[in-house]
């Protein structure tokens, strides 16, 4: 059984008609008997609004703040593959990159 690691960008995953696309993508390669781990970008755009709110707020923005802010978007896209391939009988669980760490001990 290989590991397959996917990589998705913001445009491949900026609705859920692509999530959808990425869903049937991931099962195929699954159902092939491989192993999937899947990184995902913030959906399209979702990068820019949020660094452009974060600067409405004020001119000094603190790089920790705004790492925080940022990972919400690939949070956002992670959580809502999840629960697609849930809804599609696949067991998936959405990870950080420092829950990966202890999840893959």
């Amino acid at each position: 059984m290989d590991t397959i690691v996917l990589k998705f960008g913001g445009s491949s995953v900026a609705d859920n008609d692509k999530l959808k696309i990425v869903a049937n993508k991931i099962i195929d390669l699954y159902n092939k008997n491989n192993n999937i781990v899947v990184i995902l970008s913030a959906q399209g755009k979702t990068t820019d609004k949020l660094i452009k709110e974060a600067k409405e707020l004020g001119t000094k923005v603190n790089d920790r703040e705004l790492d925080a802010l940022l990972s919400s978007g690939e949070q956002m896209s992670t959580a809502k593959l999840s629960i697609l391939l849930n809804n599609m009988g696949y067991k998936a669980i959405s990870l950080s990159g420092w829950q990966a760490r202890y999840f893959y001990k």
